[in-house]
């Protein structure tokens, strides 16, 4: 398996785009940047990424960026393919003020229902002998089993990325036909019962760097009239597909949430993507 390249703290910034602009984008980075080995050679330059996320009853961590919650976070299980030999990798991604901190771990995949019914997985389960991996899964069992979170949604994309070739400071990913379905179970299979379509035709831009924001990002921003703004697959997906489909009991608000400015905020969201698909 190869090194994980996973940037573990960041600053992360967003821009939704048609396809032309994300060609372009494409050529520009080309002198900067070299194709993640993933992507190289194949369609598109991109490769397949599903991720089960999980959420409370009352799905409270989805709540959590309608609201744009400060020091929110997502809980996901992260796979590349249907290979039952293939890992699951365990993910947390954390939002602090401005900067998105990631903590990862990969697990073999018998041992994936033993962490979610909260057992912490052994040496022997584990894919990496990195010690990081274990102390981000027994992070991640400590806040599923508070949130009392489950699997709710799958949510799958073609990624195309861009990595700096000496050490990842700067990344750059174009991400395409954004699918998400409700999904209860812990299948791992790519198919998915009824898939919506979150962004249609655009393509989601995240430039990403671990230090000073470089200047030809500015360069990148100016050229192509780029608008930074907010497209979380996750949240804009249940916003879109119907937010009642991902309940897995009746609805209940989630505690202290002030209901009336969460939906404001939900509309808001809602007509924002909106505006986005009709200008595409």
């Amino acid at each position: 398996m190869a090194d994980d390249k996973m940037q573990l703290q960041r600053w992360e910034l967003k821009y939704v785009i048609p396809e032309e602009t994300a060609l372009a984008v494409r050529e520009y980075v080309r002198p900067y940047l070299e194709i993640d080995e993933y992507g190289a050679g194949r369609p598109n330059l991109s490769y397949t990424i599903h991720n089960l996320y999980l959420d409370s009853d009352d799905l409270a961590i989805y709540w959590g960026t309608i609201n744009g919650d400060k020091n929110r976070y997502k809980l996901r299980l992260r796979f590349y393919e249907d290979n039952p030999k293939a890992p699951i990798f365990f993910e947390i991604k954390r939002r602090m003020n401005d900067a998105i901190m990631k903590q990862r771990g990969g697990v073999k995949r018998q041992a994936v229902e033993a962490v979610l019914a909260g057992q912490h997985p052994g040496p022997e389960d584990m894919v990496s002998g990195d010690g990081r991996q274990l102390v981000a899964i027994q992070r991640f069992v400590q806040l599923m089993m508070r949130d009392q979170a489950a699997p709710t949604a799958h949510v799958t994309y073609e990624r195309e990325a861009w990595i700096s070739p000496s050490d990842n400071s700067v990344r750059v990913t174009l991400d395409r036909n954004v699918f998400i379905a409700p999904d209860f179970t812990t299948r791992f299979t790519a198919h998915m019962e009824e898939p919506y379509c979150v962004f249609g035709k655009l393509v989601i831009l995240e430039l990403k760097f671990t230090g000073r924001f470089p200047d030809w990002f500015k360069d990148l921003v100016r050229v192509f009239g780029l608008r930074q703004g907010s497209a979380s697959k996750y949240a804009d997906g249940i916003v879109n597909r119907g937010e009642m489909e991902f309940y897995r009991t009746g609805f209940r608000s989630p505690a202290g949430m002030d209901r009336a400015s969460s939906e404001a905020n939900k509309r808001a969201r809602q007509e924002r993507l909106t505006g986005l698909l009709a200008e595409a």
